[in-house]
Protein backbone atom coordinates (compact mmCIF):
# COMPACT_ATOMS: atom_id res chain seq x y z
CA UNK A 1 0.00 0.00 0.00
CA UNK A 2 2.81 2.42 0.91
CA UNK A 3 4.63 1.69 -2.34
CA UNK A 4 1.44 2.20 -4.33
CA UNK A 5 0.75 5.52 -2.59
CA UNK A 6 4.31 6.73 -3.06
CA UNK A 7 4.28 5.73 -6.73
CA UNK A 8 0.98 7.58 -7.21
CA UNK A 9 2.38 10.73 -5.64
CA UNK A 10 5.57 10.59 -7.67
CA UNK A 11 3.55 10.29 -10.88
CA UNK A 12 1.58 13.35 -9.79
CA UNK A 13 4.74 15.22 -8.89
CA UNK A 14 6.38 14.48 -12.24
CA UNK A 15 3.30 15.75 -14.06
CA UNK A 16 3.17 18.83 -11.80
CA UNK A 17 6.75 19.81 -12.50
CA UNK A 18 6.36 19.15 -16.22
CA UNK A 19 3.20 21.22 -16.47
CA UNK A 20 4.48 24.13 -14.38
CA UNK A 21 8.12 24.25 -15.42
CA UNK A 22 7.59 27.26 -17.65
CA UNK A 23 5.52 29.23 -15.15
CA UNK A 24 7.66 29.50 -12.03
CA UNK A 25 11.32 30.26 -11.27
CA UNK A 26 13.45 27.18 -10.85
CA UNK A 27 15.78 28.68 -8.25
CA UNK A 28 18.92 26.54 -8.27
CA UNK A 29 22.15 28.43 -8.81
CA UNK A 30 24.07 29.29 -5.67
CA UNK A 31 21.21 30.75 -3.58
CA UNK A 32 20.53 27.49 -1.73
CA UNK A 33 22.62 25.99 1.05
CA UNK A 34 24.50 23.02 -0.40
CA UNK A 35 26.86 20.31 0.81
CA UNK A 36 30.52 20.58 -0.15
CA UNK A 37 32.24 17.45 1.13
CA UNK A 38 32.16 17.65 4.92
CA UNK A 39 31.10 21.30 4.88
CA UNK A 40 28.04 23.37 4.06
CA UNK A 41 28.25 25.98 1.33
CA UNK A 42 26.22 29.07 0.44
CA UNK A 43 26.76 31.39 -2.52
CA UNK A 44 30.04 29.72 -3.36
CA UNK A 45 31.50 30.08 0.14
CA UNK A 46 31.59 27.81 3.15
CA UNK A 47 28.64 28.32 5.48
CA UNK A 48 29.07 28.38 9.28
CA UNK A 49 26.54 29.64 11.76
CA UNK A 50 25.24 30.09 15.27
CA UNK A 51 21.51 29.49 15.25
CA UNK A 52 18.59 28.82 17.53
CA UNK A 53 15.33 26.90 17.80
CA UNK A 54 12.32 29.12 17.15
CA UNK A 55 9.86 26.29 16.64
CA UNK A 56 6.83 28.49 17.39
CA UNK A 57 7.58 30.96 14.59
CA UNK A 58 4.56 30.08 12.46
CA UNK A 59 2.30 30.38 15.50
CA UNK A 60 3.19 33.99 16.23
CA UNK A 61 3.35 34.67 12.50
CA UNK A 62 -0.28 33.60 12.16
CA UNK A 63 -3.24 35.93 11.71
CA UNK A 64 -5.25 33.58 13.94
CA UNK A 65 -5.63 33.50 17.71
CA UNK A 66 -1.97 32.59 18.36
CA UNK A 67 -0.67 35.37 16.14
CA UNK A 68 1.53 38.24 17.23
CA UNK A 69 3.32 39.55 14.17
CA UNK A 70 4.61 42.56 16.02
CA UNK A 71 6.42 40.21 18.37
CA UNK A 72 7.69 38.05 15.49
CA UNK A 73 9.26 41.09 13.82
CA UNK A 74 10.92 42.12 17.09
CA UNK A 75 12.26 38.62 17.71
CA UNK A 76 13.68 38.29 14.20
CA UNK A 77 15.26 41.73 14.36
CA UNK A 78 16.79 40.95 17.73
CA UNK A 79 18.20 37.63 16.55
CA UNK A 80 19.54 39.22 13.37
CA UNK A 81 21.31 41.90 15.41
CA UNK A 82 23.02 39.12 17.38
CA UNK A 83 24.17 37.35 14.22
CA UNK A 84 21.81 34.43 14.85
CA UNK A 85 20.42 33.78 11.39
CA UNK A 86 19.68 30.05 11.23
CA UNK A 87 16.36 29.04 12.76
CA UNK A 88 15.07 25.52 13.34
CA UNK A 89 11.30 25.77 13.09
CA UNK A 90 8.16 23.66 13.23
CA UNK A 91 6.53 22.88 9.90
CA UNK A 92 3.94 20.39 11.13
CA UNK A 93 1.69 19.79 14.13
CA UNK A 94 -1.29 17.49 14.50
CA UNK A 95 -4.41 17.90 16.67
CA UNK A 96 -3.68 15.34 19.36
CA UNK A 97 -5.57 13.16 21.78
CA UNK A 98 -2.84 13.97 24.31
CA UNK A 99 -3.58 16.74 26.80
CA UNK A 100 -0.08 18.21 26.97
CA UNK A 101 0.21 18.82 23.24
CA UNK A 102 0.35 21.97 21.20
CA UNK A 103 -3.04 23.50 20.48
CA UNK A 104 -4.20 24.60 17.97
CA UNK A 105 -2.48 22.35 15.44
CA UNK A 106 -1.72 22.85 11.76
CA UNK A 107 -3.40 19.58 10.79
CA UNK A 108 -6.79 19.36 12.45
CA UNK A 109 -7.50 15.93 11.01
CA UNK A 110 -6.01 14.09 8.03
CA UNK A 111 -5.98 16.47 5.08
CA UNK A 112 -7.72 19.31 6.96
CA UNK A 113 -5.47 22.24 7.83
CA UNK A 114 -5.53 25.42 9.88
CA UNK A 115 -4.85 27.89 7.11
CA UNK A 116 -4.05 30.65 9.61
CA UNK A 117 -1.03 28.68 10.87
CA UNK A 118 0.14 27.80 7.36
CA UNK A 119 -0.17 31.46 6.46
CA UNK A 120 1.92 32.14 9.56
CA UNK A 121 4.61 29.85 8.16
CA UNK A 122 4.42 31.73 4.84
CA UNK A 123 4.88 35.01 6.69
CA UNK A 124 7.74 33.70 8.84
CA UNK A 125 9.69 32.51 5.79
CA UNK A 126 8.97 35.80 4.02
CA UNK A 127 10.35 37.83 6.93
CA UNK A 128 13.32 35.49 7.32
CA UNK A 129 14.23 35.88 3.66
CA UNK A 130 14.21 39.67 4.01
CA UNK A 131 16.82 39.30 6.76
CA UNK A 132 19.01 36.74 5.00
CA UNK A 133 18.01 34.01 7.47
CA UNK A 134 17.73 30.29 6.79
CA UNK A 135 15.21 27.78 8.11
CA UNK A 136 15.52 24.12 9.02
CA UNK A 137 11.95 22.80 9.04
CA UNK A 138 10.97 19.62 10.88
CA UNK A 139 8.03 17.72 9.43
CA UNK A 140 7.06 15.27 12.18
CA UNK A 141 7.82 14.49 15.82
CA UNK A 142 8.64 11.32 17.72
CA UNK A 143 7.51 13.05 20.92
CA UNK A 144 3.99 13.97 21.92
CA UNK A 145 4.10 17.74 22.12
CA UNK A 146 3.14 18.45 18.50
CA UNK A 147 0.94 15.39 17.93
CA UNK A 148 3.46 13.77 15.63
CA UNK A 149 3.90 10.09 14.93
CA UNK A 150 1.64 8.96 17.77
CA UNK A 151 -1.21 11.04 16.39
CA UNK A 152 -0.79 9.62 12.89
CA UNK A 153 -1.00 6.12 14.39
CA UNK A 154 -4.07 7.13 16.38
CA UNK A 155 -5.74 8.44 13.22
CA UNK A 156 -4.79 5.34 11.24
CA UNK A 157 -6.03 2.95 13.92
CA UNK A 158 -9.20 4.85 14.69
CA UNK A 159 -8.13 5.62 18.26
CA UNK A 160 -6.46 3.69 21.05
CA UNK A 161 -3.50 6.03 21.44
CA UNK A 162 -1.13 5.80 24.39
CA UNK A 163 -0.81 8.82 26.67
CA UNK A 164 2.76 9.30 27.90
CA UNK A 165 1.49 10.49 31.34
CA UNK A 166 3.18 9.53 34.56
CA UNK A 167 5.55 6.54 34.24
CA UNK A 168 4.08 5.60 30.87
CA UNK A 169 6.82 6.86 28.56
CA UNK A 170 8.27 3.46 27.54
CA UNK A 171 4.88 2.29 26.30
CA UNK A 172 4.29 5.60 24.55
CA UNK A 173 7.72 5.52 22.88
CA UNK A 174 7.07 2.15 21.30
CA UNK A 175 3.58 3.26 20.29
CA UNK A 176 5.11 6.28 18.57
CA UNK A 177 7.72 4.05 16.89
CA UNK A 178 4.98 1.80 15.51
CA UNK A 179 4.39 4.66 13.05
CA UNK A 180 7.30 3.38 10.94
CA UNK A 181 5.45 0.13 10.27
CA UNK A 182 1.95 1.58 9.90
CA UNK A 183 1.37 2.11 6.18
CA UNK A 184 -1.84 4.06 6.58
CA UNK A 185 -0.25 6.45 9.09
CA UNK A 186 2.73 6.97 6.82
CA UNK A 187 0.51 7.67 3.84
CA UNK A 188 -1.21 10.45 5.80
CA UNK A 189 2.18 11.87 6.68
CA UNK A 190 3.48 11.72 3.10
CA UNK A 191 0.35 13.45 1.89
CA UNK A 192 1.00 16.34 4.27
CA UNK A 193 4.67 16.51 3.29
CA UNK A 194 3.71 16.75 -0.36
CA UNK A 195 1.12 19.46 0.32
CA UNK A 196 3.58 21.53 2.33
CA UNK A 197 6.61 21.31 0.06
CA UNK A 198 4.53 22.15 -3.01
CA UNK A 199 2.73 24.98 -1.22
CA UNK A 200 2.90 28.47 -2.72
CA UNK A 201 3.91 31.17 -0.27
CA UNK A 202 1.28 33.92 -0.23
CA UNK A 203 3.87 36.62 0.49
CA UNK A 204 6.83 35.71 -1.72
CA UNK A 205 4.92 34.10 -4.57
CA UNK A 206 7.39 31.18 -4.55
CA UNK A 207 6.66 27.54 -3.99
CA UNK A 208 8.32 26.17 -0.89
CA UNK A 209 10.55 23.91 -2.99
CA UNK A 210 11.89 27.06 -4.62
CA UNK A 211 12.44 29.19 -1.51
CA UNK A 212 16.12 29.97 -0.74
CA UNK A 213 15.17 30.92 2.84
CA UNK A 214 14.73 27.19 3.50
CA UNK A 215 18.01 25.41 4.19
CA UNK A 216 16.71 21.92 4.88
CA UNK A 217 13.76 19.65 5.45
CA UNK A 218 14.01 17.48 8.51
CA UNK A 219 12.20 14.14 8.60
CA UNK A 220 11.18 14.57 12.23
CA UNK A 221 12.14 16.00 15.57
CA UNK A 222 14.28 13.33 17.26
CA UNK A 223 13.06 10.22 15.40
CA UNK A 224 13.98 7.17 17.49
CA UNK A 225 13.52 3.50 16.54
CA UNK A 226 11.74 2.91 19.87
CA UNK A 227 13.09 1.55 23.15
CA UNK A 228 14.36 -1.66 21.56
CA UNK A 229 15.13 -3.01 18.08
CA UNK A 230 11.65 -4.25 17.24
CA UNK A 231 10.89 -1.45 14.77
CA UNK A 232 14.49 -1.00 13.57
CA UNK A 233 14.03 -2.46 10.03
CA UNK A 234 10.97 -0.25 9.48
CA UNK A 235 12.85 2.72 10.95
CA UNK A 236 15.63 2.29 8.39
CA UNK A 237 13.14 1.91 5.55
CA UNK A 238 11.19 4.97 6.63
CA UNK A 239 14.26 7.20 6.75
CA UNK A 240 15.49 6.03 3.36
CA UNK A 241 12.18 6.21 1.50
CA UNK A 242 11.02 9.48 3.08
CA UNK A 243 14.32 11.23 2.36
CA UNK A 244 14.22 10.04 -1.24
CA UNK A 245 10.58 11.06 -1.54
CA UNK A 246 11.37 14.62 -0.41
CA UNK A 247 14.29 14.87 -2.83
CA UNK A 248 11.97 13.82 -5.65
CA UNK A 249 9.61 16.67 -4.79
CA UNK A 250 12.31 19.19 -4.02
CA UNK A 251 15.77 18.94 -5.63
CA UNK A 252 16.82 22.34 -4.27
CA UNK A 253 16.95 21.75 -0.53
CA UNK A 254 18.90 19.57 1.84
CA UNK A 255 17.30 16.71 3.78
CA UNK A 256 18.38 15.45 7.18
CA UNK A 257 17.08 13.24 9.98
CA UNK A 258 16.66 15.35 13.13
CA UNK A 259 18.41 12.63 15.14
CA UNK A 260 19.84 13.21 18.61
CA UNK A 261 22.82 11.03 17.74
CA UNK A 262 23.76 8.10 19.93
CA UNK A 263 21.17 9.06 22.55
CA UNK A 264 18.46 8.65 19.94
CA UNK A 265 19.77 5.44 18.36
CA UNK A 266 19.87 3.06 21.35
CA UNK A 267 23.47 4.16 22.07
CA UNK A 268 24.48 2.10 19.03
CA UNK A 269 26.87 3.80 16.64
CA UNK A 270 25.96 1.31 13.91
CA UNK A 271 22.37 2.56 13.90
CA UNK A 272 23.46 6.20 13.88
CA UNK A 273 25.97 5.64 11.09
CA UNK A 274 23.60 3.53 9.00
CA UNK A 275 20.88 6.18 9.04
CA UNK A 276 23.27 8.96 8.06
CA UNK A 277 25.19 7.04 5.41
CA UNK A 278 22.01 6.85 3.32
CA UNK A 279 22.27 8.74 0.04
CA UNK A 280 19.15 10.81 0.68
CA UNK A 281 20.49 12.21 3.97
CA UNK A 282 22.67 15.21 3.17
CA UNK A 283 24.12 16.04 6.57
CA UNK A 284 24.24 14.61 10.08
CA UNK A 285 22.62 15.93 13.25
CA UNK A 286 23.13 15.58 16.98
CA UNK A 287 21.43 16.95 20.12
CA UNK A 288 22.87 17.41 23.59
CA UNK A 289 20.67 17.30 26.71
CA UNK A 290 22.65 16.86 29.98
CA UNK A 291 19.63 17.31 32.26
CA UNK A 292 17.44 14.84 30.36
CA UNK A 293 20.24 12.29 30.24
CA UNK A 294 20.92 12.45 33.96
CA UNK A 295 24.26 14.26 33.87
CA UNK A 296 23.23 17.64 35.25
CA UNK A 297 21.23 18.79 38.24
CA UNK A 298 20.71 22.57 38.39
CA UNK A 299 20.02 22.24 42.12
CA UNK A 300 23.40 20.61 42.66
CA UNK A 301 25.69 22.42 40.23
CA UNK A 302 28.94 21.99 42.15
CA UNK A 303 28.72 18.21 42.04
CA UNK A 304 27.11 17.64 38.64
CA UNK A 305 28.55 20.37 36.39
CA UNK A 306 32.09 18.92 36.06
CA UNK A 307 30.79 15.59 34.75
CA UNK A 308 28.33 17.45 32.52
CA UNK A 309 31.11 19.32 30.78
CA UNK A 310 33.29 16.21 30.50
CA UNK A 311 30.47 14.08 29.07
CA UNK A 312 29.37 16.81 26.67
CA UNK A 313 32.86 17.23 25.24
CA UNK A 314 33.17 13.48 24.80
CA UNK A 315 29.74 13.30 23.12
CA UNK A 316 30.59 16.07 20.66
CA UNK A 317 34.00 14.55 19.89
CA UNK A 318 32.44 11.18 19.10
CA UNK A 319 29.94 12.68 16.68
CA UNK A 320 32.56 14.77 14.90
CA UNK A 321 34.52 11.53 14.50
CA UNK A 322 31.42 9.82 13.05
CA UNK A 323 30.85 12.71 10.64
CA UNK A 324 34.43 12.43 9.44
CA UNK A 325 33.95 8.68 9.00
CA UNK A 326 30.73 9.12 6.98
CA UNK A 327 32.13 12.11 5.09
CA UNK A 328 29.24 14.51 5.68
CA UNK A 329 28.76 17.79 7.59
CA UNK A 330 27.44 17.71 11.16
CA UNK A 331 25.19 20.19 12.97
CA UNK A 332 24.47 20.28 16.72
CA UNK A 333 20.93 21.55 16.31
CA UNK A 334 19.67 21.25 19.89
CA UNK A 335 21.49 21.94 23.14
CA UNK A 336 20.43 23.65 26.32
CA UNK A 337 20.79 23.83 30.09
CA UNK A 338 18.44 25.07 32.82
CA UNK A 339 19.24 28.24 34.71
CA UNK A 340 20.57 27.94 38.27
CA UNK A 341 18.31 26.05 40.72
CA UNK A 342 16.12 25.16 37.73
CA UNK A 343 14.17 28.37 38.09
CA UNK A 344 12.10 29.58 35.15
CA UNK A 345 11.66 33.23 36.04
CA UNK A 346 13.55 36.03 34.34
CA UNK A 347 16.32 37.46 36.47
CA UNK A 348 17.29 34.04 37.84
CA UNK A 349 21.08 33.56 37.52
CA UNK A 350 22.39 31.62 34.52
CA UNK A 351 25.87 30.92 35.92
CA UNK A 352 26.05 27.24 34.98
CA UNK A 353 24.39 27.79 31.61
CA UNK A 354 26.81 30.57 30.69
CA UNK A 355 29.84 28.50 31.65
CA UNK A 356 28.47 25.57 29.68
CA UNK A 357 27.54 27.59 26.58
CA UNK A 358 30.92 29.29 26.53
CA UNK A 359 32.74 25.97 26.78
CA UNK A 360 30.62 24.08 24.25
CA UNK A 361 30.41 26.86 21.68
CA UNK A 362 34.14 27.49 22.04
CA UNK A 363 34.82 23.83 21.37
CA UNK A 364 32.60 23.86 18.27
CA UNK A 365 34.36 26.95 16.96
CA UNK A 366 37.84 25.53 17.56
CA UNK A 367 36.86 22.30 15.81
CA UNK A 368 35.35 24.13 12.85
CA UNK A 369 38.37 26.44 12.57
CA UNK A 370 40.60 23.37 12.41
CA UNK A 371 38.56 22.05 9.48
CA UNK A 372 36.46 19.47 11.34
CA UNK A 373 33.08 18.53 9.81
CA UNK A 374 30.99 20.66 12.16
CA UNK A 375 29.00 23.43 10.48
CA UNK A 376 27.03 25.07 13.24
CA UNK A 377 24.74 24.99 16.24
CA UNK A 378 21.14 25.82 17.15
CA UNK A 379 20.72 26.40 20.86
CA UNK A 380 17.41 25.59 22.56
CA UNK A 381 15.74 27.79 22.61
CA UNK A 382 14.96 31.42 21.97
CA UNK A 383 12.29 32.60 24.43
CA UNK A 384 12.78 36.25 23.55
CA UNK A 385 10.06 38.33 25.16
CA UNK A 386 7.88 35.31 25.99
CA UNK A 387 7.22 34.67 29.68
CA UNK A 388 5.53 32.02 31.78
CA UNK A 389 2.04 33.09 32.84
CA UNK A 390 1.43 30.79 35.80
CA UNK A 391 3.09 30.16 39.19
CA UNK A 392 3.68 26.49 38.34
CA UNK A 393 5.12 27.46 34.90
CA UNK A 394 2.71 25.23 33.01
CA UNK A 395 1.67 26.09 29.47
CA UNK A 396 -1.96 26.61 28.59
CA UNK A 397 -3.48 27.36 25.17
CA UNK A 398 -3.40 31.09 24.61
CA UNK A 399 -0.22 31.66 26.63
CA UNK A 400 2.74 33.35 24.92
CA UNK A 401 5.38 30.93 23.66
CA UNK A 402 8.67 30.85 25.54
CA UNK A 403 10.65 28.32 23.51
CA UNK A 404 9.94 25.36 25.80
CA UNK A 405 7.45 22.77 24.48
CA UNK A 406 4.01 22.59 26.13
CA UNK A 407 4.73 19.57 28.33
CA UNK A 408 7.76 21.21 29.99
CA UNK A 409 7.99 24.11 32.48
CA UNK A 410 7.87 27.36 30.55
CA UNK A 411 11.27 29.00 30.80
CA UNK A 412 13.16 25.81 31.70
CA UNK A 413 15.64 26.02 28.81
CA UNK A 414 14.59 29.35 27.33
CA UNK A 415 17.00 32.17 26.61
CA UNK A 416 15.03 35.34 27.31
CA UNK A 417 15.80 38.73 25.81
CA UNK A 418 16.89 39.85 29.29
CA UNK A 419 19.53 37.11 29.68
CA UNK A 420 22.31 39.54 28.83
CA UNK A 421 25.28 37.39 29.85
CA UNK A 422 24.09 34.41 27.79
CA UNK A 423 23.23 36.63 24.82
CA UNK A 424 26.72 38.16 24.82
CA UNK A 425 28.26 34.67 24.63
CA UNK A 426 26.01 33.77 21.71
CA UNK A 427 26.71 37.04 19.89
CA UNK A 428 30.47 36.63 20.15
CA UNK A 429 30.28 33.05 18.94
CA UNK A 430 28.10 34.09 16.00
CA UNK A 431 30.71 36.65 14.97
CA UNK A 432 33.51 34.10 15.17
CA UNK A 433 31.60 31.41 13.28
CA UNK A 434 30.60 33.87 10.57
CA UNK A 435 34.24 34.89 10.09
CA UNK A 436 35.06 31.28 9.23
CA UNK A 437 33.04 31.56 6.02
CA UNK A 438 35.82 33.53 4.34
CA UNK A 439 38.78 32.19 6.32
CA UNK A 440 38.17 28.54 5.57
CA UNK A 441 36.99 29.26 2.05
CA UNK A 442 40.32 30.91 1.26
CA UNK A 443 42.20 28.03 2.90
CA UNK A 444 40.22 25.52 0.85
CA UNK A 445 40.86 27.43 -2.35
CA UNK A 446 44.62 27.51 -1.68
CA UNK A 447 44.68 23.77 -1.01
CA UNK A 448 42.78 23.10 -4.22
Amino acid sequence: MRKLFAAFLLIGISFYFYACSASYPTGGGTSFVKVNGTHLELNGKLYYYTGTNLWYGCYIGSTGKTGDRKRLIKELDNLKSLGITNLRILGASEESYIKNSLKPAIQIKPGVYDENLLDGLDYLLYEMRKRGMHAVIFLNNYWEWTGGMAQYVDWANGGGGVDPGKNNYPKFMNYSASFYGNEKADEMFLHYVYQLITRKNHYTGDYYYDDPAIMAWQLANEPRPGINRYWLPEYYTWIKTTANFIHEIDPNHLVTTGSEGLAGTLEDSTIYLTTHEMKGIDYMTMHLWPKNWGWFDAKNIAITYPRTEKNAIHYIDKHIYYAREVGKPLVMEEFGLPRDSEKCETGTPTTARDTYFKKILGMIYDSAAAGAPIAGTNFWGWGGEGRSMHPDNTWQPGDPFTGDPPQEPQGLNSVFDTDTSTINILKLNAQKMKALDNKLFVRTQVKD
